[in-house]
């Protein structure tokens, strides 16, 4: 009976996963159109709030498909109290919960991240704080990418 709901069930997670992930693609895809100073500028107002309500409950809804179910006990802090949320190890998917839950705040990422198809487009829209690893001033850079967006008074999203 198990090895019959497995036959059933994987195929049916992984169909909803990729409608799932075509919907967060088309999602970010039209937050983020035609803006000229992509990165440079917060996104604001309806494409933002797009990001933060859609994308979160998109994502919650892929891991409920997955098997997961996530309860958050206390209170997620705000941006005014926490402009910058840390979260460690940060080296699995795992990560992806703790944005969902957090509102879809902006990340620290690989650059390389964001050419990757579908996920690169979704990654972009949360306005990433790219790190390059053949720059040899990237820390540093990074550093100051995080503060400015830290010191910017909730123009930007928090930062993860």
């Amino acid at each position: 009976q198990t090895l019959l709901q497995g036959i059933i069930l994987l195929p049916l997670r992984a169909i909803c996963i990729t409608v799932i992930l075509l919907l967060a693609w088309l999602v970010a895809s039209i937050a983020t159109s035609c803006q000229p100073e992509r990165g440079f500028l917060p996104l604001v107002g309806w494409r933002r709030r797009m990001i933060q309500t859609t994308l979160s409950s998109l994502t919650r809804t892929a891991y409920f498909v997955m098997g997961f179910q996530v309860k958050v006990k206390g209170k997620v802090a705000s941006l005014p109290e926490a402009p910058i949320f840390v979260a460690a190890p940060h080296s699995s998917f795992f990560d992806a919960i703790i944005c969902a839950l957090t509102g879809m705040p902006s990340i620290v990422s690989r650059a390389e991240n964001l050419s990757t198809p579908v996920f690169g487009t979704i990654l972009s829209s949360l306005q990433p704080v790219a790190v390059s690893r053949q720059d040899p001033d990237s820390r540093k850079n990074t550093v100051a990418e995080i503060t400015r967006r830290a010191l910017s008074r909730g123009q930007w999203p928090q930062v993860i």
